[in-house]
């Protein structure tokens, strides 16, 4: 089997297009590509999903212990020909002064060599010591090669591969030359949504063509494996879904990794998925979870659709237990502010939605859970997950109880995150289902009881 990582000396050098063209270029070639992405993103993941044609999993080595980092990246890798990692940042970045977090941690622990990608801009003879320096610095990462970008011709590139063969032994994989029409617009959080961008699946052919034509493929297979794809695992027994939940998926809201939607259903869920956009109602599901997005740019469709914004919020005040993160926490509030336009939203929640220029809550959170908290089961004493949002709340109802005391990061406030209105929790922070912290199969058991509930409640009634 082929596995690799697909790193950078430093963030925004072109490996997520590198990364996207390579996974469309190796799956038109007939191989089954298992795309994954390290650290917390939600919107790279999309598009190697889109060019991969098999979803993109998450690694996080920040908010899971290492064994289980290895299991799951196994446990992804059955079934196919190549294990495509996307890092993030720089190959040796990291929170962790040692590089415990480092894209070079997970290299080491998961025995991937390294695809470098260098942004050659602007450089010649000085790429040789920066090469010769990422590979004197940890000798067991194991650079297989380099792929110049934003290469400025024919006669730079030439002078950069010259460079590069007479002082390091490093092979040079492939250069791409700087071409606007491989650029993926970008926005705040990051890279446009493969979800959203009309032109996406045009994109993604583009840049595989011009990975095919301008990176030796065959000699990067070569130095990152052996043929042969990995043995399928038997399926795992999976339990009777009794209990269905809505989830909310569409061009507004996209942001779901699918070890979480998968340990639902482990939990018993079935997984209704609806438009937000089109739906004008709610199918008829036991409970709802409305992930991240971008609710704010898609706003005006979002308040057009008032049928199925009266629905969720019949149903949220009606005791339908309700999870929500981050963009889904906004579409409940009663409204959103964006670029001086007011927007009405689902109006589940006594807040409104204010959006900024300047990210309010970027990176990694701890929280604490509180006595507030309503769904049942153990949690850590401290939660670790991860928030990216440029909004903040308003003409907040000061009664509100809140299920997380923020001990890193900033929330909703700086202090509290994960509102509880009723059998409603809204939060900014992201969860994730890691060892340790089973928060889907808590809020499946929740479900449940409050179906139960409602049922005795209706038995009570009738007698």
């Amino acid at each position: 089997m082929y596995r690799l990582l697909v790193s950078a000396a430093h963030k925004s050098s072109g490996k997520t297009t590198l990364a996207i063209g390579l996974a469309a270029a190796l799956h038109r070639r007939g191989l089954s590509i298992q795309p994954f992405k390290k650290g917390p993103d939600y919107i790279d993941p999309l598009w190697l999903t889109a060019a991969a044609g098999r979803a993109c999993r998450n690694l996080d080595l920040y908010l899971s212990p290492e064994p289980s980092v290895a299991a799951a990246f196994e446990l992804g890798c059955a079934g196919a020909d190549v294990a495509l990692v996307e890092g993030n940042k720089g190959l040796y970045d990291g929170l962790a002064l040692d590089g415990s977090n480092s894209n070079a941690a997970l290299a080491r622990l998961l025995g991937l060599p390294v695809a470098l990608v260098l942004d050659a801009r602007g450089m010649t003879r000085g790429i040789a010591p920066l090469i010769l320096g990422y590979q004197a610095f940890d000798r067991d990462i194991r650079i297989a090669g380099v792929i110049l970008n934003r290469v400025g011709g024919a006669r730079h590139e030439s002078k950069l591969r010259a460079v590069i063969e007479h002082y390091t032994d490093v092979p040079v994989l492939g250069a791409l030359h700087e071409n606007e029409s491989l650029r993926i617009e970008e926005r705040h959080l990051g890279l446009m949504p493969a979800t959203e961008a009309a032109q996406a699946q045009a994109l993604i052919e583009r840049l595989a063509d011009a990975v095919a034509g301008s990176v030796d493929v065959d000699r990067l297979l070569a130095a990152c494996g052996t043929p042969g794809a990995a043995a399928a695992l038997p399926p795992a027994a999976a339990p009777r879904a009794d209990l269905r939940v809505g989830i909310a998926r569409d061009r507004a809201f996209g942001f779901y990794y699918p070890e979480d939607l998968e340990s639902l259903q482990r939990a018993g869920a079935e997984l209704v998925f609806f438009d937000t956009l089109s739906d004008a109602q709610l199918p008829p599901v036991d409970a709802l979870f409305i992930g991240g997005g971008f609710p704010e740019v898609l706003a005006a469709e979002l308040a057009a659709n008032q049928p199925l914004r009266a629905a969720i919020r019949a149903a949220v005040e009606g005791g339908l237990p309700t999870y929500a993160e981050c963009g889904g926490l906004m579409y409940l509030a009663r409204s959103i502010r964006w670029r001086n336009v007011t927007f009405p939203m689902a109006g589940a929640l006594p807040v409104d939605v204010e959006m900024l220029a300047r990210p309010v809550g970027r990176g990694y959170v701890h929280l604490q859970p509180t006595d507030a908290h309503p769904w049942p089961g153990e949690s850590p004493a401290v939660l670790r997950a991860h928030e990216f949002h440029y909004s903040r709340l308003v003409n907040v109802d000061p009664a509100l109880r809140y299920a997380y005391r923020v001990q890193r990061g900033h929330g909703i406030d700086g202090e509290r995150d994960g509102i509880v209105f009723g059998n409603t929790l809204a939060s900014y922070a992201h969860l994730r289902s890691v060892a340790g912290h089973d928060w889907p199969g808590r809020f499946v058991a929740f479900a449940r009881a409050r179906r139960e509930a409602a049922r005795r409640h209706r038995i009570a009634q009738a007698a």
